[in-house]
């Protein structure tokens, strides 16, 4: 059975689908997830939403407990997972309001567990292929559905995680652009890395909020321009997130 996963990022953390809904307090062998859980129906589709830093978002990107968020959507039958999140552009062409399905990340973090796999067993050498991280399928998916709607769009993308909470300084900024990252964010890697060890196909809608600081004739990204440029997009990425759950299969 179809089991989609969402996981609601920055401006996202009380993202509402349900026509009636569960909630579920639950514990992982990873410890507990970043909030509570909420399962229940859309159109006939059985989704579970997790806020990945909390309902409060009290929870900065380093702590965010991603073991525990994909195992818990893993253990209650998620099939896929669809993620939000907030993102800087690292492009001309992309423009504030703009999304992103990304198809590729580079991975920034320094401090973040990225693996399941913390001893090798029976000699099972668990290196798992990463070469096309996000399921096509899905991305596939959300930019139709992004195209149906309207919606400015970019169907190809490669973001760049950093460890965070702090910003990109600038030098930090253009060396991630000559790297070819087009979008740069706190959250996406070590998600994905994580959705594809546990087997769920995985995509991501990313919003772009802002520049870093990068472009000389923008200013320098701030916390209240990304939640701002967020909000105005809520609607507009929860109708396309209702588009695409109707669609998997």
């Amino acid at each position: 059975m179809t089991k989609i996963g969402i996981i609601g990022g920055s401006g996202l953390e009380s993202l509402d689908l349900f026509t009636s809904k569960k909630e579920l307090d639950i514990s992982t062998k990873y410890g507990k997830p970043s909030s509570s859980l909420f399962s229940g129906q859309l159109n006939g589709k059985e989704i579970v939403i997790i806020s990945r830093h909390g309902r409060n978002h009290a929870i900065p990107p380093t702590q965010v407990n991603n073991r525990a968020n994909i195992t818990a959507l893993k253990e209650l039958g998620c099939t896929h997972i669809l993620a939000t999140t907030a993102c800087g552009s690292l492009r001309d062409e992309i423009k504030r309001g703009d999304l992103v399905i990304p198809d590729q990340f580079i991975d920034f973090t320094r401090h973040r567990i990225v693996t399941f796999h913390e001893v090798f067993e029976h000699e099972n050498l668990a290196h798992t292929p990463m070469s096309d991280p996000f399921n096509k399928d899905l991305c596939s998916l959300i930019h139709k559905n992004a195209d149906l709607l309207g919606y400015a769009n970019h169907p190809k993308g490669t973001v760049i995680t950093i460890e965070g909470p702090r910003f990109s300084s600038r030098a930090e900024s253009n060396m991630f652009r000559l790297w070819g990252a087009d979008i740069i964010n706190m959250s996406t890697a070590p998600e994905t890395i994580l959705a594809n060890e546990a087997g769920i196909p995985y995509a991501a809608i990313a919003v772009s909020t802002d520049y870093d600081c990068w472009k000389k004739d923008e200013k320098p990204v701030t916390w209240e321009e990304v939640f701002h440029i967020f909000k105005q997009n809520v609607e507009k990425v929860t109708k396309l997130i209702v588009q695409v759950i109707q669609q998997i299969q």
